[in-house]
């Protein structure tokens, strides 16, 4: 069974920095892709960063330029450098994993049809 468990939430005043970590665990896990998607309540799901085996990223546009992904050597850990928050950062963020290749960071940002899923870590930003 493959478990994915988030930490690094919390609350920051804008402009500031949060670090969001995600440890998978499981017999088989290997990922392929790992990333984060975050919700807001009333707004739709979306995408933030997405990272592969091979090192390949995408981020949302909203994330582009504040937000990087990373990961360990032995893929099982992913990280999520938020820098210069701002307010409509505000929501659960989810980490997600699969282990097929059936898309690209890109498709996977886009989709969200990740195969796995943590129970998320919320993120409070305010002015």
């Amino acid at each position: 069974q493959v478990r994915l468990v988030e930490s690094g939430g919390g609350s920051v005043r804008s402009g500031g920095s949060l670090r969001l970590s995600c440890v998978g665990s499981g017999s088989t896990f290997a990922s392929y892709l790992m990333g984060w998607v975050r919700q807001a309540p009333g707004k739709k799901r979306e995408g933030v960063a997405v990272i592969d085996d091979a090192g390949s990223t995408s981020y949302a546009d909203s994330v582009k330029g504040r937000f990087t992904i990373s990961q360990d050597s032995a893929r099982n850990t992913v990280i999520l450098q938020m820098n210069d928050l701002k307010p409509e950062d505000t929501a659960m963020y989810y980490c997600a994993a699969d282990t097929s290749r059936r898309m690209t960071t890109s498709q996977a940002l886009a989709w969200q049809d990740f195969g796995f899923w943590g129970r998320g870590t919320q993120v409070t930003v305010s002015l």
